[in-house]
């Protein structure tokens, strides 16, 4: 797939916004539930166990959504223009290197050009297994990446992993009710479900 077939399939399957992942909560509240990484909603791991037990949580949801299929892996970065250096020294390019730039969403807002961002947006289309991207689902636990989301190739669902847990975004209510239900122990006790 090109990125221009790529953006024009996200323009037609997600019309709510663009592919920036921290937006999907509020685009799709109805299919959206968030799993916790750790227990007592502990944000960052600490210890081989910890890092264990994120990485086997993005894994078990990630094999639910995609086991058996092929996945877009989809990284970020930044710049104060659309073609410049990323804003911020991140490992994207070691972790992510078959990632082609397929959308660009810009922020002009401000009237002044210097605080001008430039999101941009680069995918990979590989079979999933479990563990293919655990080098980069580590870099997300620790920071180190962000607005990270893997996809299948028709965008039906998104996993977006954060530093803490992942948003997921499901085909219907019914199916991420049932996701939810599978790991209730995961969710958060807050009433939104933040």
């Amino acid at each position: 797939m090109t990125p221009e077939a790529l953006a024009a399939l996200w323009r037609e399957r997600r019309p709510a916004g663009p592919p920036v992942a921290h937006t999907f909560r509020t685009a799709y509240p109805d299919r959206w539930v968030r799993f916790h990484s750790l227990p007592e909603s502990k944000r960052h791991p600490a210890t081989e166990a910890e890092y264990a037990i994120v990485l086997d949580r993005y894994n078990t949801v990630l094999d639910a959504l995609f086991a058996g299929g092929d996945v877009l892996v989809v990284t970020m970065d930044w710049s104060s223009t659309p073609d410049g250096p990323a804003g911020r020294p991140s490992p994207r390019r070691e972790l992510h290197p078959g990632g082609v730039r397929w959308w660009t969403e810009s922020d002009l807002d401000d009237p002044d050009p210097e605080f001008h961002t430039h999101t941009r947006l680069y995918a990979d289309r590989r079979g999933w297994e479990r563990g293919c991207v655990d080098a980069l689902l580590r870099a997300v636990a620790d920071e180190a990446l962000v607005e990270v989301f893997l996809t299948d190739p028709d965008l039906r669902r998104i996993h977006h992993p954060y530093d803490g847990g992942a948003d997921v975004v499901l085909t219907t209510s019914a199916e991420r009710d049932a996701l939810r239900s599978r790991h209730s122990a995961w969710l958060s006790t807050h009433p939104s479900g933040c």
